[in-house]
């Protein structure tokens, strides 16, 4: 009787559970990080280089082997840019030429990609292949007709010069019409069933869904106009009407560089566009990945 209840209790005892697999240990960020994190220093050597470099004295920038680390903090770069050199009115210029084109290009930027997008008339796509064809085009092949159109135009050595051939531009018109071609036509046929014509159809209900899109286009122009220097260069003749980007070439001589003047105004000139670049970057991100749904 004891052995058939031990056989029994035996038969009806669960059976042993099987071990739990062991648990890989989990890193506390993505492991993409392992390889973004060196390529992200690497990037910025340049620019802290160039911060460290900017409170240098000329002796401790010219020693060899240079100096990676300022021995004290020297801000005379600093002073000479800000005091004794035009740099105020350099800045002054070339954020008015960016200013203008970043509007210019967000107003007729949207004119025209709504018009792609939207609009369908004889020729339409013949002339967005012809205007994206212009992108391929070096700049070397036309600056001397723009430098004759801008002459002729009585513009040159005039910061018009550097307005007018950035009022718009070939990318904005075609990113902007990626991202209308995005959006949904039923919001459109609502408003213009409540009567809104095509101009306020844009105004009150695409543009205002187009935000990202916009960010970016006056971001990455921003960038453009205000880095440029081969055109200002050709455009230019008088110091006074000088941009940023050109106004600090005059700081090295033939003989004679002060580089620590050098670095500062870099410096100086780099901080706008890192802080436009840290506003757009979720936009651009957004705009990226949503204007290449339709083509």
């Amino acid at each position: 009787m004891t052995a058939t209840t031990t056989g029994a209790s035996r038969a009806t005892a669960p059976a042993a559970a099987p071990p739990a697999p062991r648990r890989r240990p989990r890193l506390p960020f993505d492991p993409w990080h392992l390889l973004l994190a060196p390529l992200a220093a690497l990037f910025a050597a340049p620019l802290v280089w160039l911060l460290l470099s900017s409170v240098m004295s000329d002796a401790e920038i010219n020693r060899f082997p240079p100096a990676l680390w300022p021995s004290h903090v020297d801000l005379g770069g600093y002073r000479y840019v800000l005091g004794t050199a035009l740099f105020p009115r350099w800045l002054l210029n070339s954020a008015v030429v960016s200013a203008a084109a970043v509007a210019s290009n967000l107003v007729l930027g949207s004119l025209g990609g709504y018009a792609f997008a939207r609009m369908r008339f004889a020729g339409s796509r013949l002339l967005l292949a012809l205007m994206l064809a212009t992108t391929a085009v070096p700049f070397q092949l036309t600056m001397i007709p723009t430098f004759l159109m801008m002459k002729r135009l009585g513009l040159i050595d005039t910061l018009g010069a550097l307005i007018v051939p950035s009022l718009v531009t070939p990318f904005a018109v075609f990113l902007l019409r990626q991202f209308f071609l995005s959006l949904p036509r039923e919001l459109e046929e609502a408003a213009w069933i409540d009567g809104c014509s095509r101009l306020r159809v844009l105004c009150a209900v695409v543009l205002p869904l187009a935000r990202p899109a916009l960010a970016t286009v006056a971001a990455l122009t921003f960038l453009t106009t205000w880095n440029d220097l081969t055109w200002p260069l050709i455009a230019l003749n008088h110091d006074t009407q000088y941009t940023l980007q050109l106004g600090l070439t005059t700081f090295q001589g033939q003989h004679q560089t002060r580089w620590s003047a050098v670095m500062a105004g870099n410096a100086i000139t780099v901080l706008p566009v890192l802080l436009a670049f840290l506003c757009a970057q979720r936009a651009f991100v957004r705009t990226v990945t949503t204007s290449g749904l339709k083509g």
